[in-house]
């Protein structure tokens, strides 16, 4: 789920067009058009099903016989919500140094984001109870943060996290949805009007484990107010009253990969290859760390490595002769999300966002990193809603349109590879392009 407190979103509205990019149906947790059941609507300017009759093929897997302790399996399936192409965990979550925990499946693996979202609904009781809210400035610390497709509100709190054997402590948390819209307030604050990405429902999931190559969600531009995302919180209830706030970057919601004690350098996600009809499911696994174990060391030959910026853009991309203005890779995104002015004509009636071609056609972008490294990738796009229908859920050529800004590479480019993603060291992006951090595969 592209994020857009990002480098490439800042702009993208530096552009005047984060409007543009907010119609990508498929884009993030919260915005698959999921199977055809799912859908909403009849958008579109054309290409309709074919009524081909196809058949997803059997659950695929690359799960090693036995997890290490830096690793954790991702499940794509039906999950909550029946959506297609959502790459999935369990995470842990206790009240700082207690025996209060829970457990919580289901949550999205998101490379294009930072830091843990839950929505209030994922949480039992005693949870939502325990978890405490940050403070700051005598304040309660609470959050609107943006994703292309809405916006999540809730409050800030803290939690230990733990994902397959590794834990970080004291984990800076998005609780989506335990704030009343109304007491949303402050300059250009997206999040007091509108519908709300803050449920599990409305994001395919149980939550978002944003785990792409930044360390904060906001960094040092939210340490002082107004900044649009951090606001501070008085009252209760439906008395509830938030204002701008800065808030210090050691105290925003933070990508707990970056927090835990050793494997805090990257990750790497392994996914198997899917069929052309797609997979009933599919199971991979996360390794964390790059460089610090034995099974995490980055191959001397056979990949290609691309430099990206604090924020895991690379330098540019083109398409056919057309160049766009970034390109990133993101789990979170649950299609390939680019322009092309030929399937434009072929959108999906009611799998809104997607292209539905008559047949699968082939797209060869290239992608250059910071370094100069330049890379083709060879991807296919089959009729969505062709594929959507057909009782599956792991799909490796599904694709929908970006307005002519950049090349989202999506969960489906993830299928059949073994993708590394470098943290940037530093922990703000304001200071340029980080030369360090990088996607290989």
């Amino acid at each position: 789920m592209l994020s857009i407190n990002g480098k490439l979103a800042r702009m993208l509205a530096a552009f005047g067009l984060a409007a543009a990019v907010a119609v990508v149906a498929g884009c993030g947790g919260g915005g698959g058009s999921g199977n055809s059941s799912a859908g909403t609507g009849s958008g579109g300017t054309g290409g309709t099903s074919n009524s081909t009759v196809l058949a997803a093929g059997a659950p695929v897997s690359s799960l090693p016989a036995t997890l290490a302790s830096n690793q954790v399996a991702v499940t794509v399936a039906a999950g909550v919500k029946n959506a297609p192409n959502i790459p999935t965990v369990s995470v842990t979550i206790c009240a700082h140094g207690t025996t209060t925990c829970q457990t919580i499946t289901d949550i999205q693996v998101d490379t294009g984001s930072w830091g843990l979202r839950l929505p209030l609904d994922a949480l039992n009781g005693p949870m939502q109870s325990a978890l405490p809210v940050e403070t700051a400035s005598g304040k309660s610390v609470a959050e609107c943060f943006g994703f292309v497709d809405g916006n999540a509100w809730g409050s800030v709190r803290t939690a230990d996290v733990t994902i397959g054997g590794e834990t970080a402590s004291s984990v800076p948390i998005h609780v989506m949805g335990d704030l009343p819209q109304t007491a949303a307030g402050g300059t250009n604050n997206s999040c007091a009007t509108g519908s709300l990405n803050d449920t599990s429902s409305s994001i395919a999931a149980h939550g978002i484990l944003g785990i792409g190559p930044a360390e904060y969600d906001c960094g040092n531009g939210c340490a002082t107010p107004p900044n649009g995302v951090y606001f501070g919180c008085t009252g209760s209830g439906s008395s509830t009253n938030c204002t701008d706030l800065g808030v210090a970057e050691t105290a925003q919601v933070t990508n707990p990969v970056r927090l835990f004690p050793i494997d805090n350098t990257g990750v790497i996600l392994n996914m198997p290859a899917v069929t052309s009809s797609g997979s009933t499911s599919a199971t991979g696994f996360l390794t964390f760390g790059i460089g610090t174990q034995s099974n995490n060391a980055v191959p001397t030959s056979g990949i290609q490595k691309l430099t990206t910026d604090h924020y895991g853009n690379v330098q540019s991309a083109s398409l056919s002769g057309t160049s766009v203005s970034s390109a990133f890779f993101d789990t979170g995104s649950n299609g390939l999300f680019f322009p092309d002015s030929t399937l434009s004509s072929t959108m999906c009636k009611l799998a809104i966002g997607f292209y539905c071609p008559a047949s699968t056609v082939s797209r060869t972008p290239s992608v250059t990193g910071f370094n100069g490294t330049n890379v083709s990738a060879g991807l296919s796009i089959a009729n969505a809603l062709d594929l959507f229908e057909d009782g599956g859920f792991a799909y490796g050529n599904v694709g929908g349109i970006m307005t002519g800004v950049a090349f989202d590479f999506g969960m489906p480019f993830f299928y059949g590879r073994t993708v590394y993603v470098n943290y940037d060291p530093n922990t703000d992006g304001n200071s340029g392009v980080a030369t360090s951090a990088y996607v290989a595969f």
